[in-house]
Parts: structure tokens; C-alpha cells; sequence
């Protein structure tokens, strides 16, 4: 074999193995329109693989809610609120602002946590009716299963897992978030 020849197929080779990737390709937003409006409003976490930084970590949570209410400038007002641990726990409150960056599907956004540092937020999954949703991030490292009741019938977390599953998530690292309410589901966290 020519050394020309040889030289070729050695180049081609180390383009196609710097072209590969070693995982799975960044996980995507849902190409479904999402209705802004419809969307916002309370979310209970029901699940997820919980943010543990140094500055905060959800790990732990009980009575997680997550609410959106959209600003008259476009953007996205987003209370988390939890207790630590326990129902009796310190609640614990994140105010990120979100900011929608796919205007198109406006499935994809941004949240602001600390200026001027955005990460990325992708609605993965929403149900028709707009009463179960699954929120992931590009690395898959966290993801959180969200309801507009506390608890939702085992038959629908069956097919969210199935859904995470399908998304490339290790749903071994998926942690149920405990949801403990008095009668009226809105009241705040005690």
C-alpha cells in the first residue's frame, strides 16, 4: 500500500473517531408548541434528580412546588419552594428568573439564578391537558417530574419513567419527592 494511501486512511481515521461522541447527544426540548399561559402556575415535584451545588441543594426535599407566573416584560417569574428533610423542615425558597429561548416552540428556556449566568431549561414533556410535565437539562445530570396535583396515579409515573427512560436518563438516580398537604392543595408550606 502506498504511503499516500496509507496516510489517507489514518487521517480518516482519527477525523471519524474526533468527530464521535462518547455519550448520548444533548437532550432536546419538546418540538411541541407550549402555551405560555396554560403553562404557568403551581407544578408539584413528584420526582426528580435533585440539584445538589455548593451554593443549594434540593436533596431532601419534601412539599416541593415549583410556580411560574409570566411578567408583563416576557419573562418568567419562578418560586421553588420546599421543606429540608421533612415536612418539618426549614423551607427553603429559590427565586430564578426564567427567560424563554426558543420563541419558536417556547419550550426551551433559560434561568437566571445568579447574574449573569443562565442554565439551560428544557420542557421535555407535557401532557394535552397540561397536568404532568417533565423539565430535563442538555446533560441529563438533573431532571424534575411535575404534576398540578401532589400525587399522581401509579399508571402515569409508570409512563413519565418511561418517557425519562426514552430521553436517555438513569432512572436509578431518580429520587420521589414526598407530598404531604392538608385538604386545601394551594395552601402554602407550613
Amino acid at each position: 500500500m502506498d504511503i499516500r494511501r496509507l496516510g489517507g486512511l489514518l487521517m480518516a481515521a482519527l477525523m471519524a473517531s474526533a468527530c464521535s461522541t462518547t455519550g448520548p447527544a444533548p437532550l432536546q426540548a419538546t418540538d411541541q408548541p407550549i402555551d405560555l399561559p396554560r403553562f404557568m402556575g403551581d407544578w408539584y415535584v413528584i420526582a426528580s434528580i435533585p440539584v445538589t451545588v455548593p451554593f443549594f441543594s434540593e436533596a431532601g426535599a419534601h412539599n416541593a412546588i415549583e410556580s411560574y407566573r409570566l411578567a408583563d416584560d416576557g419573562s418568567i417569574e419562578t418560586t421553588y419552594t420546599f421543606r429540608k428533610d421533612s415536612f418539618d423542615g426549614a423551607i427553603k425558597r429559590m427565586r430564578p428568573k426564567g427567560f424563554v429561548y426558543n420563541q419558536v416552540t417556547k419550550a426551551e428556556w433559560r434561568m437566571q439564578f445568579l447574574w449573569p449566568f443562565r442554565a439551560a431549561y428544557l420542557i421535555v414533556y407535557v401532557d394535552p391537558d397540561y397536568q404532568t410535565t417533565i423539565i430535563g437539562e442538555p446533560r441529563r445530570r438533573y431532571v424534575w417530574v411535575m404534576a398540578r396535583t401532589p400525587q399522581i396515579p401509579e399508571a402515569s409515573y409508570a409512563a413519565l419513567l418511561q418517557r425519562l427512560v426514552e430521553s436517555g436518563y438513569d432512572t436509578a438516580q431518580l429520587q420521589q419527592v414526598p407530598q404531604r398537604w392538608p385538604e386545601d392543595p394551594q395552601a402554602p408550606p407550613r
